[in-house]
């Protein structure tokens, strides 16, 4: 078996260095020997970093990253809890379902595709449910390209005795975000975005109030395998030393291990910049086509575009495929048909690519 090799830019999976291939390679260890404890531990230490938080519960749950919203919603939402979501794409959609599978009555903020919200339409959305216990927000739409401000959110959720929960799937890595100084108390990412380690794991991290959420719970929580009132015992030890869990997904740890080194080797926050850079100038060479963003507030990390007129959505995408070997993603739900998607996340974020793509796309929209 010899998968082809591509340019990833699309929504995800990014590129993946070698140096974390090979770190997917090194000789597998037991889930708790010592030497396997050490490198978990400081895979959680880096993604305290990464997040910019202190919380002591930050580790790496085993699923991609929709396991880390299955995990904070099992976590901190119990039958009948409500619940507000914002729901302006895709994930926003996929977080008010999974809230409701855990039973909450979730009462949905919504607003255009592409948009994102202020504090005032969160103000009113508190106001007209003033027994919340949960606000959860998508960081980055991955659906749309939408970039959500996240600056004051959490002074206004606390004042009402609310949690705030956070996706930062398609953010972590790429784009700033401070958990602590924003006031985050429960957040999940996946390692297949900007942190350019294969898919397969899926960083969290509980603040405080979340975790005395959990320990107030009157139910169990649904989820065996996402229970962090077990998970903790594992990852942090406690008083007790280490408990066992499940398996851990060794050589996914090693990788990710590797992959958040490259991570604070570059600098968290020139990392930040360099996603920055290379998204002003795929959008300059964009719009110099004549294409057009579809949010108003665009991710750097992913890039919504309206398929111009007379062009062959799918045609496109099979010909940067099969002629230039990149992926580039195709739209979702209402916007299927009618965007395409353009990552550059991680060690994807290149001039290289970016120069690439454009010119692939000129060649094969007789734009050049």
């Amino acid at each position: 078996m010899f998968p082809a090799e591509r340019i990833l830019l699309g929504p995800g999976p990014s590129p993946v260095p070698q140096r974390v291939l090979r770190a997917l390679g090194a000789p597998t260890l037991g889930h708790l020997d010592p030497q396997y404890l050490a490198i978990m531990d400081e895979v959680c230490e880096m993604l305290r970093q990464v997040f910019r938080t202190a919380n002591p519960l930050t580790f790496p749950v085993s699923g991609t990253g929709m396991a880390g919203m299955e995990c904070v919603a099992v976590n901190l939402v119990e039958p009948g809890d409500e619940v507000i979501v914002g729901v302006n794409g895709v994930f926003g959609t996929r977080m008010k379902d999974v809230m409701e599978r855990c039973g909450a009555v979730v009462h949905a903020l919504e607003t255009t595709w592409g948009d994102v919200f202020t504090l005032e339409q969160l103000r009113a959305a508190l106001d007209a449910h003033p027994n919340v216990k949960l606000v959860g927000i998508v960081h980055a739409e991955t659906s749309t390209g939408a970039h959500q401000p996240l600056e004051g959110f959490a002074e206004l959720i606390h004042s009402r005795g609310a949690l705030f929960a956070v996706d930062a799937v398609t953010s972590l890595g790429g784009h700033e975000l401070r958990v602590d100084d924003w006031g985050i108390d429960a957040i999940y990412s996946g390692t297949q975005k900007c942190l350019s380690c294969p898919p397969g794991l899926s960083p969290v991290s509980f603040g405080p109030r979340a975790l005395a959420r959990m320990d107030a719970r009157k139910t169990n929580v649904q989820s065996w395998y996402l229970d962090v009132s077990m998970l903790r015992k594992y990852y942090t030890g406690g008083g007790g030393g280490r408990v066992y869990h499940h398996t851990a997904p060794i050589n996914m740890t090693y990788a990710l291990h590797e992959a958040l080194t490259i991570v604070l080797e570059e600098g968290l926050d020139a990392r930040i910049a360099r996603h920055a850079a290379m998204h002003q100038r795929l959008r300059a060479g964009l719009e110099a086509m004549g294409l057009n963003y579809i949010p108003k507030r665009s991710l750097h990390s992913l890039n919504c575009i309206s398929i111009p007129a007379g062009a062959d959505d799918a045609g496109v995408r099979k010909r940067l495929l099969e002629e230039y070997g990149i992926e580039i993603g195709s739209g979702l739900g209402p916007m299927a048909g009618k965007a395409w998607r353009i990552g550059l996340m991680g060690h994807g974020a290149t001039v290289r690519n970016v120069d690439l793509v454009l010119a692939a796309l000129r060649t094969i929209l007789g734009r050049g």
